[in-house]
């Protein structure tokens, strides 16, 4: 398989305001497919970039009594830090407010005016005479002229659906400063988009897009295209027109430049030439006679300017075209759409206090296909699914046998102890492969997990922990469970796009950096290092909080909330309640995870010649063996409790605020089991 040359983009967030979980399906849906093209040996570069122009970024910057410029860097600053922490691996993330964006727009925007692409005319607009800046229709408020409903916005109404000029309002206001609006008349730069009718009818239809965009374009195109407005007066945030004082590029025709300034501040910086990509020298499509390919990611309610505007310009200035603009749907959480009330507008840091950002990145992935449909955030199927599929099912088959290889001296085994299982695993790499590469990320997930589920009824059939207990079985044991160790580097390797982070982890305990190439090898007479644990299950407490944390409420103040990580004092209790707890130091003679338990390890305590069976929920902070020979506190005159995996006869006592943040309480030197605690 020859290498490819690839350059991917995301679409540009705006520098206006924080990056929310609607946004994180596409930057978590490119992020995959890029890191997978890499481990297929691929060159794929990853750029994108902020959006920093317009009247709202302007305006914004007004209000918090800071320049434009202090505005987008400290919004850019905030960006780079949530899409680090949800692990988007951008090999250049840049602004559009930089000079190679500034030299290219211009660049372009000539070739467009020298090959008589531009046109101009004078047109009427909306003016705040206190402002003295022309109003964009969103910026107009008023009565609808057709329903008589107060405070609507200038271009439609929410309450009837009629549309209308914004003059057209009944005592139309400027929503920026209340000021009567007047028209007034100004000179515009327009681009000619109808003269690309036919070249657009046949680029969209040959394969560049999805069938429903190809579809959804089609009704533009065959009702006639107009002329594109791509000027914007002053005050403006943005690249003045050359030749044109105090007229602004409009910000869509700078921002997806934006994609090739970002690409070409990359290569300055690698020493390689952005043109190689991007410049069509006139020998014909670049898409097939220099073999790179440039794929868009972006959302369904901006294709027209990425489907229909930008390849038109990139076509008149002799740029070449994108191979394929990939079109996701919109984020809906829980069925509805993201709400400030409900709390499920949910910002990337809001999350991020809260979860493991590989949690959403595989739940996400669980839901991407190659349409463009929405996605849901089901947050119950979401705390479900992870720990099910990842705690219960992946990390699993490592946790119930690593530590019979390590018995068995931390070699793998020679013997592949069930060649049939294996071959199934090896068979799925090109399956898997193929999805990811279609983008049908759902699809390959459900393989994956597939191939955990056989892993795991693999290892039950053969319960090798029952097994151990037989003498002269253990080269059988480290067989089994060497072959479960190759089955999780085989699923871990896939999952690698999607869980960075977990991969790194398992590749430190697996002992190799895992790449696709190698997936179908098994590895035999190999070292592994001692299994820690992976991850945790998500609980139901901190998909509370996230949400909590997002209601934009005054309900209570943040004072009157506890301490992170505090609870509230419980209820009092009387001295005569508290003198009947027996508290007594125990020794641990001997942990064992339960089966099918996800909190518990099941502990067997001294109390000084009396032993106790004891269930405890502190498996996500302690292995086993870990515990083994420990002193700790136990309530000893607890009633015994019937629980499914046994009977469980007092509780260890331990503190923390969960997760691996668990520690248990443990007596001063000196103390022996059975001894009362005072």
């Amino acid at each position: 398989m020859n290498p490819r040359k690839i350059l991917v983009t995301s679409a540009l967030p705006y520098a206006n305001g924080s990056i929310h979980l609607g946004h994180l399906v596409e930057y978590i849906q490119t992020d995959i497919w890029v890191r997978f093209q890499k481990m297929r040996g691929h060159e794929c570069i990853y750029v994108c970039a902020d959006d920093a122009h317009g009247t709202a970024i302007m305006l914004k910057a007004e209000q918090n009594g800071v320049s434009p410029e202090e505005q987008i860097a400290t919004i850019k600053k905030e960006h780079e830090q949530d899409f680090a922490e949800f692990l988007i691996d951008f090999d250049n993330f840049h602004s559009t407010h930089s000079e190679e964006n500034r030299e290219l727009a211009e660049f372009i925007y000539q070739r467009l005016d020298e090959n008589d692409h531009i046109a101009s005319r004078y047109i009427t607009q909306a003016y705040d005479p206190e402002k003295n800046l022309f109003l964009a229709d969103r910026y107009i408020k008023g009565t609808c002229p057709k329903c008589k409903t107060e405070d609507q916005y200038g271009d439609n109404c929410e309450s009837c659906g009629a549309t209308y000029s914004p003059m057209d309002l009944v005592n139309p206001k400027s929503a920026i400063s209340g000021a009567t609006p007047i028209e007034k008349e100004s000179e515009h730069l327009f681009f000619k988009l109808p003269e690309f009718s036919d070249f657009l009818k046949s680029w969209t239809r040959t394969g560049h897009l999805q069938t429903e965009m190809v579809n959804k374009l089609s009704e533009w195109l065959d009702t006639g295209l107009q002329e594109w407005d791509i000027s914007r007066d002053a005050p403006y945030f943005g690249f003045e027109i050359p030749e044109h004082p105090n007229k602004y590029f409009y910000v869509w025709l700078d921002a997806p430049i934006g994609y090739i300034a970002s690409f070409k501040n990359w290569c300055d910086k690698q020493g390689k030439n952005w043109k190689d990509y991007w410049l069509d020298d006139g020998k014909g499509d670049l898409n097939v006679n220099n073999g790179t390919e440039l794929h868009h990611f972006i959302g369904k309610d901006i294709v027209n300017f990425h489907a229909l505007f930008w390849p038109a310009m990139l076509h008149s200035a002799k740029f070449r075209t994108p191979t394929t603009v990939n079109v996701h749907g919109f984020l809906t959480i829980n069925g509805k759409k993201m709400s400030k009330s409900r709390g499920t507008f949910i910002n990337a840091r809001s999350y991020l206090e809260h979860l493991n950002p590989e949690y959403l990145r595989y739940y996400f992935a669980t839901k991407l296909t190659n349409s463009v449909d929405d996605l849901d955030l089901n947050l119950n199927d979401f705390i479900q699914r992870v720990n099910s599929d990842l705690v219960g099912k992946v990390v699993n088959i490592a946790s119930r046998t690593a530590k019979f290889v390590q018995k068995s001296g931390g070699i793998l085994s020679s013997t592949v102890e069930k060649p049939e299982l294996w071959q199934q695993f090896v068979n799925a790499s090109d399956i898997i492969a193929n999805l990811y590469e279609q983008r049908e990320f759902a699809k390959a997930m459900r393989e994956i997990i597939n191939l955990a589920d056989a892993a795991n009824e693999y290892i039950a059939a053969k319960e090798p922990w029952a097994l151990a207990k037989q003498e002269g079985t253990e080269q059988q044991v480290l067989a089994i469970c060497s072959l479960a160790i190759n089955m999780f580097r085989v699923i871990i390797t896939y999952l690698k796009p999607v869980l960075p982070e977990l991969t790194q982890k398992a590749e430190v305990f697996l002992n190799e950096e895992l790449s696709w190439k190698d997936v179908v090898k098994f590895k035999s007479k190999h070292s592994i290092n001692t299994f820690k644990p992976l991850l945790n299950r998500i609980e139901q407490e901190q998909v509370d909080a996230m949400l909590e944390s997002s209601k934009q409420t005054l309900e209570k103040s943040v004072e009157e909330k506890p301490a992170p990580g505090r609870e509230p004092i419980a209820d009092e209790i009387s001295f005569n309640d508290f003198a009947k707890v027996d508290l007594r130091v125990a020794k641990i003679i001997q942990a064992t995870y339960v089966e099918d338990a996800h909190k518990l390890l099941q502990l067997t305590l001294d109390l000084g010649g009396e032993t106790r069976n004891v269930f405890s929920g502190i498996k996500s902070a302690y292995q086993p063996e870990e515990l083994e020979g420990k002193l700790t506190i136990m309530v000893a005159n607890l009633a015994p409790r019937k629980m499914k995996f046994g009977l469980s006869e007092g509780m260890v006592l331990a503190a923390g605020p969960g997760g691996k943040e668990i520690y248990l309480l443990e007596p001063d030197n000196g103390a022996q089991p059975g001894m009362r605690v005072m």
